[in-house]
């Protein structure tokens, strides 16, 4: 059984673990994760499985909008829905607080996280030019409609629902 926490310094350990399977060389540091947790505006999420992280989400809370800043599932664990939880639990962040829009960056090359986006109603409407310092690659900007509108309210709860159904 999988449970959704918010990041703590305990975990900053596996969560270096699955940036490095995620990314190679050019992950994120234990100084930047530990800065997040502190850091008033930012929301850090972890996915458990049997009591073990196997992905975590970030987000910044600006006013209105909120920002992914990253969102990453151990290779071993892909595939299974844990991208999808985290995002709905973000999202439930947002709803909490009254968060109207959600952005992200994605590479471009990145074709799985991109349609996990376009399910969750997000389109790119721009892009960044050699936004990814490791190989320049530019990124797409990702933002999602007002989460509000039914239109999108109906679509959090259907994929919500629908994870629902894969554990009965």
């Amino acid at each position: 059984m999988h449970k959704i926490e918010k990041m703590s310094y305990k975990d900053i350990d596996t969560i270096l673990q699955i940036e490095e399977k995620c990314y190679g060389a050019h992950h994120w540091s234990k100084d930047s994760f530990i800065a997040e947790i502190n850091n008033p505006i930012s929301v850090y999420l972890c996915v458990f499985l049997d009591d073990v992280c196997v992905g975590y989400i970030g987000i910044w809370k600006i006013g209105d909008e909120a920002h992914i800043t990253n969102l990453s599932v151990h290779p071993d664990f892909q595939n299974q829905k844990f991208a999808h939880r985290l995002l709905l639990a973000a999202l439930e962040e947002c709803y909490r607080d009254k968060i109207k829009y959600v952005t992200l960056e994605v590479r471009v090359s990145n074709a799985k996280a991109i349609g996990l986006y376009e399910k969750f109603g997000f389109k790119s409407l721009g892009v960044r030019k050699k936004y990814y310092q490791d190989n320049n690659e530019d990124a797409y900007i990702m933002w999602s409609e007002n989460i509000f509108d039914k239109k999108y309210k109906d679509l959090y709860d259907k994929i919500k629902d629908d994870l629902e159904q894969l554990v009965k």
